[in-house]
C-alpha cells in the first residue's frame, strides 16, 4: 500500500531556510505517510535545486508566482494527499501522529501558527491566524495546507496569481479542520517590515482581494 501524502513546497532562492523545512518531515517519512517530496521552483539561483535534489525530492520549474508553481506542484503529484507547505514553514514534533489520525476524517486541513520569535507581535498576528481559521476557515499558505487530492482538483486548484492564491483555494473548499499541531514560520518579513505594521497590511490586502481588487496590482503594491 502506497503511502498517502505528496509534500510539495514552492520555492525561489529558499537555500537558507530549505534544510529545516526538510529535516521536519522525516518523522513523516518514518510513519510511512510521505509517498514523494515535490520541490516546485520558480528560478533559484542559489543552493535551492541542490538541496531539493540532495533530499531525494521531484523538482517542477517554470516561472515565478506562488500560484503557478502550485499549480505545477500538485498536478505532478500522485499521492491521495497533499501536503502543502512553504519552504520557511517548519512541522513541529509530533505533526506525523495528528496528521496520521486526520486522514480518515477525508477533511481538508490547516496547522496552528506560530513564529520563530516571541514578544507581543508574533503572539498577536498568530493569534488573529488562528482565529481566522477556525472561525471563518481560511488559513493562509504559511500554516500549510492538509488537503486530498480529489478535493483539490474538485476546487479547481491553485490558480496562476502572484497573491493570495491560498484564500483563493481556501474559499473554494469546506470544512477545514485547525489541527492540533503546529507549525513554526519565518518571522523576518515581519521584524523588517514591523509586526503591526505587517500584520495591518495583511490584512488590508485582504479586504482588497475580497473586494474584488486584481491580485497582480495587489502583489505590486505589497512587495512595495
Amino acid at each position: 500500500m502506497h503511502a498517502p501524502i505528496s509534500i510539495v513546497i514552492p520555492t525561489l532562492n529558499a537555500g537558507e531556510v530549505l534544510p529545516a523545512t526538510l529535516q521536519a518531515l522525516m518523522e513523516g517519512l518514518h510513519a510511512g505517510l510521505i509517498r514523494e517530496l515535490i520541490v516546485t521552483d520558480g528560478g533559484s539561483t542559489d543552493s535551492t535545486l541542490e538541496i531539493a535534489e540532495e533530499a531525494g525530492a521531484g523538482i517542477v520549474t517554470g516561472k515565478p508566482s506562488r500560484g503557478g508553481q502550485l499549480r505545477r506542484g500538485c498536478a505532478s503529484a500522485k499521492g491521495d494527499w497533499l501536503l502543502v507547505l512553504h519552504a520557511d514553514t517548519v512541522l513541529q514534533d509530533g505533526w506525523s501522529k495528528v496528521v496520521g489520525e486526520h486522514l480518515d476524517t477525508g477533511k481538508p486541513a490547516a496547522f496552528r501558527l506560530s513564529f520563530g520569535a516571541k514578544g507581543f507581535g508574533p503572539t498577536w498576528v498568530a493569534g488573529w491566524a488562528n482565529l481566522r481559521s477556525r472561525v471563518f476557515g481560511l488559513p493562509y499558505g504559511d500554516q500549510g495546507l492538509l488537503v486530498p487530492r480529489q478535493t483539490y482538483l474538485s476546487a479547481g486548484g491553485y490558480q496562476d496569481q502572484p497573491l493570495m492564491e491560498d484564500v483563493a483555494l481556501v474559499r473554494a473548499l469546506s470544512g477545514i479542520t485547525l489541527l492540533k499541531a503546529r507549525v513554526i514560520t519565518s518571522a523576518d518579513r515581519y521584524a523588517r517590515a514591523g509586526w503591526v505594521r505587517r500584520g495591518a497590511r495583511n490584512l488590508w490586502t485582504l479586504t482588497r482581494y475580497f473586494l474584488g481588487a486584481d491580485p497582480e496590482r495587489l502583489a505590486q503594491t505589497y512587495r512595495r
